[in-house]
């Protein structure tokens, strides 16, 4: 929100980097649609339900366009530093959630995993590791999570069906990081995901067989407070398995995590935290010019430039 030029991203991100080493990350959500942060000097980027129409015309070209658009939008943020984005959505698209809507690449668990594996392949041959969310999925709940408490009234037999496919087979293409959902799963858990141990523990380390990080969601989302304070919040969710807590809009609320967690320490979550390093890429003057950029961002054009995007979702 308060973006105002590439200059002063970058050097931000600089900053950041040189308070420490092994340096600090720095992350965004920038998918694409709806959901990219920044705007002016990046290339805009269609919502992920767009490739299942390409995907249905042509499946090879549907792959492709997908790969692209997850190596430029991987590209762009490592250029100017930033480590990695929370991308891609697993989510299904159930065509109940107004939240997950267009960012969901399909209804089919199937082509899910084939579309995000794509894009997961584009966003690591531009150096960047790939985090999937919102485990074990958000698809099927009306709420927002940023506004209230969905619950979901699936048995887990239902989920591990249709839901779960997608993280699974991600995992086994050795998908870095996941995001839990904060969302009950009412016939499996009292507790949102993000705060379960047996979603995180029993689910996702033992059964899916997960070594990567557990990001929480963000905990200033309403259906966070449930745990109660901030400090209370961060304390839960690492307890139920996450490797990193986020608190991205409220700064108060992510000082006092700070002060509580002052002498936390867990060295099996920094391991794994220290693989989520970007790789070194080329500068941004020197991605502009080269022939891959050019080419990409022509292909990855706007819907309304590009009738591959005729949307039917």
């Amino acid at each position: 929100r308060n973006f105002e030029s590439i200059e002063q991203i970058s050097d931000l991100v600089a900053q950041i980097h040189a308070l420490r080493t092994p340096h600090l990350l720095v992350a965004i959500d920038h998918e694409g649609g709806r959901v990219q942060r920044f705007h002016e000097g990046f290339t805009r980027l269609p919502p992920a339900a767009v490739y299942q129409n390409i995907f249905k015309q042509s499946e090879d070209k549907g792959r492709e366009c997908t790969e692209i658009a997850g190596w430029i939008m991987a590209a762009e943020l490592r250029a100017i530093g930033v480590d990695f984005s929370f991308a891609p959505v697993l989510d299904l698209a159930h065509g109940v959630s107004g939240v997950i809507g267009d960012r969901a690449f399909h209804s089919k668990p199937e082509v899910v995993s084939t579309l995000a594996y794509a894009f997961m392949r584009g966003m690591l041959s531009a150096g960047m590791h790939a985090v999937g969310k919102h485990f074990p999925g958000h698809g099927g709940v009306v709420e927002d999570s940023h506004h209230a408490l969905p619950v979901d009234n699936r048995s887990f037999d239902i989920i591990l069906r249709q839901d779960l496919v997608p993280f699974e087979r991600m995992i086994r293409n050795h998908l870095s990081a996941i995001m839990p959902a904060h969302v009950i799963y009412d016939q499996v858990d009292d507790k949102p995901a993000g705060y379960s141990s047996f979603w995180l523990q029993t689910v996702l380390r033992e059964r899916l067989n997960f070594h990567g990080v557990i990001f929480s969601d963000d905990l200033t989302m309403e259906a966070a407070c449930i745990a109660g304070g901030y400090p209370e919040r961060a304390e839960q969710a690492l307890a139920a398995g996450c490797d990193m807590v986020l608190v991205c809009n409220h700064p108060d609320g992510a000082a006092e995590v700070l002060d509580h967690l002052n002498d936390y320490s867990n060295p099996a979550s920094q391991m794994r935290l220290m693989r989520m390093h970007g790789k070194e890429g080329v500068s941004r003057e020197e991605l502009l010019a080269s022939y891959r950029w050019k080419q990409a961002t022509e292909m990855i054009k706007l819907p309304d430039e590009n009738p591959w995007y005729e949307m039917d979702i």
